[in-house]
């Protein structure tokens, strides 16, 4: 069924065509979120203002258009996709206002819950919530889920940390709590809706029984169904109404801004993992430790133990657990040190009745910390990369009340065996008797639905009714529970929410069938189908965690989308349906704005990297093996005519000036169907070949110069403060520190591969590759010389596949760090810095060294937010300007204060140049400024 023409013809007058989605490749890769459904919606709108969603939606009530609110998608039952409009939150919900020295924070839900903490980590505070999405996750999805975490339990969720909230109900009215003005007009326009509010909570308060059970279901940590606590919790109709919206996962109103009463966010901690010989000894220490000081308390049965047991790092006792083993990873934060031993003390002493199997006593050590938790994140992960191709992972996330949780453990790992879920594995936050459980299933044929159906079955009568539980405890009702709402409640307080649902949305335009449906089988509709596509990204759970550091999410796609559309060309293919139409889409929307740097893989949890797709993936259309093979066999030649365009470009733009060869080589660039590069102010000038010296036999420790082929070729573009190339720069500073610096023979023939390689054309570069390690391998006396690659992505290239372990290669960030912070004084200056960290400085582990050097050079460091990759990708500034403009979108307003910025890649810094508004230089020319040969 299509959308009112008059819906459509009034939303098309209020979002713009770029921010309007209807063709089929746009809608599938929005029709994903990080659950096991998939709808497809029939229009997808990118919002960027609450003006705009006020007007959608009063369209949508007179139109009854069915909306769907999505803020990250990376919620786990389906309470973010739609099949008729899915409305997404664009850039404009970013804002804060940090209030009352950090004990307050006013957010728009567009924020990412880790950037929030971020914010308020230097006033030592940090919002409730601390969901295992946080780095991903926004605070709108946050809000609208009540979700919780390891550490939160219900007393910092969002419901009991809520100071404010501004949102827009279902007819387009809006109401700020927090604003007097705003609540007056509210209560002279809603007055009706208000009194029916109030008048619920009464009657619920009087109804000693159902209020009894409302104040015990909450008890337990609970997120299924809407939020009846608000009714008794509060008698003033305005703090029931934004507290009914805490866990409304978009069904009663749009949560527009919330502000939080944040929570002290301790610096000490310490960790400990405690293993018990079976899970009721577990559970009752558990018990014992509700009353200790711990922050966090994560249950770990044998299973789960046992499937992150052969991971690198893992304490070799975990092999050897007995089979009926259950663990305590147990975490403790004070305000001091002395604080935090005392708080360790009591704690152990707490455990000192039970048997121990075995344990790792606490510990503050970083590396010990993070090796122990890594056990727990990684269990999730771990049945993922096992999962039998075409299955899913589902995560189920049930509460008992925990003084029935060992029996509650037992029963569900009972099931397991009754269903022959083997692989399924369980852990939780055991001090509010909250666990999760983990399995893989396929839905592709009836019997497996039915098996599926047959175990929530049993797990709904097991949780909400044998034991009284949640069968949510913060991972959202949506529609996975929404049938068995009335199980876990009872007919009475299911009832009373169909009144809430149907007072706030009385035609039901908002998110239709997730928490209340009257389809008693929703959550066995709608599964979304996994087919193989590549062994690369197979393993891909489509959970968005990706999302946030790729530089052409929103402009065409994020991993996650590439991975949906790539799934489906092949589905189609197999079923021989024509898929030459999504193909074609894909080509400029998922290979060509593909910046393909790899920071997808260090968010994911099962490390998918899908530029290794992408290339791959170019590869088949590589067609020029000639060109390339010729390009490999005469590199140097390739680089003087690379120097000559830039030279003639300069030249040009000495006759016309900057402005008019700008807009020259804008419909130049148009003209050519987009094929020639786009001239900047920032394009570099030729660099001049590198002026090549024999080493001198001297006593002085040799450095073998690396200078990546783009330093060879580009210069400092005519505009740029620092005139001098980037070679001459970095030699300059090589010998101040005391070194005598050398180059390889035949330089400008040598390239470590990138350009072959980003382009598909694998076999050549792996040849010049090659090349370059025996180069380097003469040139540093068979590994004695330590060497300085210039430039960190070709450093990345060089030791990403195995590095001949005799050469000592460093990027920029390593070099200083590790040689020349020795030999050289630093004198620190005033003036803002702004940093940009580059991917391959990520993937290296060098993104702290390189912040730390700059603070050494200056007192004010500018790392502007979410600005994770620039998106140049080596060329793509130039044969896709587009992605470039797209991720730095933010830059100009970030940098504003800063003269300067810094980066560790030439071509990096042209397109930050470009679009900073300052110019951008190697580390090297900071460092050069700031310091002086310290005396021997």
């Amino acid at each position: 069924m299509s959308l009112p023409a008059a819906f459509l013809r009034d939303a098309q007058r209020l979002i713009p065509p770029e921010r309007r989605f209807d063709d089929p490749l746009s809608t599938l890769a929005f029709g994903t979120d990080a659950s096991f459904y998939r709808l497809i919606p029939k229009l997808v709108l990118r919002v960027e203002s609450e003006e705009e969603v006020i007007t959608l939606l009063k369209l949508a009530h007179a139109e009854r258009v069915p909306v769907t609110f999505r803020a990250a998608g990376t919620s786990l039952s389906g309470q973010a996709i739609s099949d008729s409009v899915l409305i997404v939150l664009g850039d404009s919900w970013n804002g804060r206002d940090i209030r009352r020295g950090g004990s307050q924070i006013r957010l728009q839900p567009g924020v990412l819950g880790a950037q929030a903490n971020a914010w308020l980590a230097p006033f030592g505070r940090k919002i409730g919530p601390d969901p295992a999405s946080i780095n991903a996750c926004k605070i709108g999805g946050i809000v609208a889920n009540n979700a919780s975490g390891m550490c939160c339990g219900t007393a910092q969720n969002t419901y009991h940390t809520l100071a404010g909230m501004r949102l827009v109900l279902a007819d387009g009215s809006a109401v700020d709590s927090e604003d007097a003005a705003s609540v007056d007009a509210f209560r002279s326009s809603h007055a009706q809706l208000l009194e029916q509010l109030a008048e619920l909570g009464r009657t619920t308060r009087a109804n000693s029984e159902l209020a009894a059970k409302i104040r015990h279901k909450y008890r337990l940590k609970n997120t299924t169904g809407l939020s009846l606590n608000a009714l008794v919790d509060y008698d003033e109709p305005l703090d029931i109404l934004t507290h009914l919206l805490v866990g409304s996962e978009g069904t009663l109103g749009f949560i527009s801004a919330v502000t939080y009463d944040t929570v002290l966010d301790h610096p000490h901690k310490a960790s400990a993992l405690v293993v018990f010989p079976d899970v009721e000894t577990c559970c009752t220490a558990v018990t014992a430790l509700k009353s200790q000081p711990v922050s966090a308390v994560e249950l770990l049965d044998r299973r789960s133990l046992r499937s992150v047991q052969d991971k690198p790092g893992m304490p070799a006792f975990v092999r050897e657990l007995s089979a009926n083993a259950c663990a305590l990873l147990i975490e403790s934060r004070a305000a001091s040190q002395s604080l935090l031993h005392e708080q360790m003390a009591l704690i152990m002493a707490s455990l000192a009745p039970f048997p121990v199997e075995k344990q790792v006593d606490f510990s503050t050590d970083p590396v010990v910390y993070n090796q122990l938790w890594a056990i727990r994140k990684d269990t999730f992960p771990a049945v993922g990369a096992v999962r039998q191709i075409g299955t899913t992972v589902i995560i189920e996330d049930v509460t008992f009340p925990i003084e029935h949780l060992a029996a509650g453990v037992n029963r569900l790992l009972a099931l397991f065996e009754k269903h022959r879920y083997d692989e399924a594995i369980l852990f939780g936050h055991a001090l509010e008797g909250n666990l999760h459980f983990v399995f893989t299933q396929a839905f592709e044929t009836p019997e497996q639905v039915a098996r599926y159906s047959a175990f929530m079955d049993d797990v709904a009568q097991l949780v909400a009714v044998e034991f009284g539980g949640s069968l949510k405890a913060e991972h959202g009702t949506g529609r996975n529970m929404a049938p068995f709402v009335e199980l876990e409640w009872g007919h009475d307080a299911y009832q009373l929410m169909w009144q809430l649902k149907r007072l706030l949305d009385p035609r039901g335009i908002l998110n239709p069938d997730v928490v209340l449906s009257e389809d008693p089988h929703i959550h066995l509709k709608h599964l979304k189908p996994l087919p193989a596509a590549d062994e690369i990204v197979d393993k891909c759970i489509e959970c968005g965690f990706c999302e946030p550091v790729c530089p052409s999410k929103e402009l065409t796609l994020s991993p996650r989308q590439r991975v949906v559309i790539w799934r489906e060309i092949q589905a189609q293919k197999r079923a021989g349906l024509d898929a030459s139409a999504l193909e074609r889409a894909f080509q400029y929307q998922g290979l060509d704005t593909c910046a393909a740097t790899g920071l997808c893989a260090q968010r994911c949890p099962v490390g998918i990297n899908t530029g290794d797709l992408v290339r791959k993936l170019r590869a088949r259309t590589a067609t020029h093996q000639g060109s390339a093979n010729w390009l490999a066999a005469h590199f140097a030649t390739a680089l003087k005519g690379a120097r000559f365009t830039l030279l003639a470009a300069n030249g040009v733009r000495r006759v016309l000036g900057a402005p008019l060869l700008e807009k020259a080589s804008t419909s130049l660039r148009q003209a050519s169907g987009n094929r020639l590069p786009q001239w900047t102010a920032a394009m570099p000038q030729a660099a001049q070949p590198i002026r090549f010296t024999p080493p001198a036999a001297d006593q002085r420790p040799r450095v073998v110069y690396l200078a990546a082929c783009v330093s060879r070729a580009m210069g400092p573009s005519f505009s740029d403060s620092e005139q001098m190339p980037l070679i001459d720069k970095t030699r300059a500073l090589l010998e101040k520190a005391g070194y005598q610096v050398v180059f390889p023979n035949n330089q400008d023939n040598l390239c470590c591969g990138q350009p072959f390689a980003s382009k598909g054309y694998a076999a050549q570069a792996d040849s010049k590759r090659r090349e370059l390690i025996d180069a380097l391998l003469k040139a540093s006396r068979g590994g004695l010389d330590p060497i300085y690659c210039d430039t960190s992505p070709c450093a990345l290239r060089l030791l990403q596949d195995g590095l001949d372990e005799r050469l000592k290669l460093h990027d920029p960030v390593k070099f200083i760090r590790e040689h020349l912070l020795e030999r050289l004084e630093f004198k620190q200056q005033d003036t803002p810095v702004a940093v940009h960290i580059t991917c391959s400085t990520q993937h290296l582990g060098e993104s702290q060294g390189l912040i730390d050097i700059v603070q050494r050079c200056t007192s004010q460091v500018v790392i502007p937010e979410g600005i994770h990759c620039c998106g140049f990708a080596g060329d793509k500034g130039f044969t896709t300007p587009e992605l470039n403009a797209h991720s730095l979108r933010s830059l100009k307003d970030a940098v504003q204060i800063c003269k300067e910025g810094i980066s560790t890649s030439r071509t990096c810094e042209i397109g930050l140049s470009q679009h900073g508004g300052i110019d951008y230089h190697g580390l090297v020319y900071l460092v050069d400024r700031v310091t002086t040969a310290k005396a021997v």
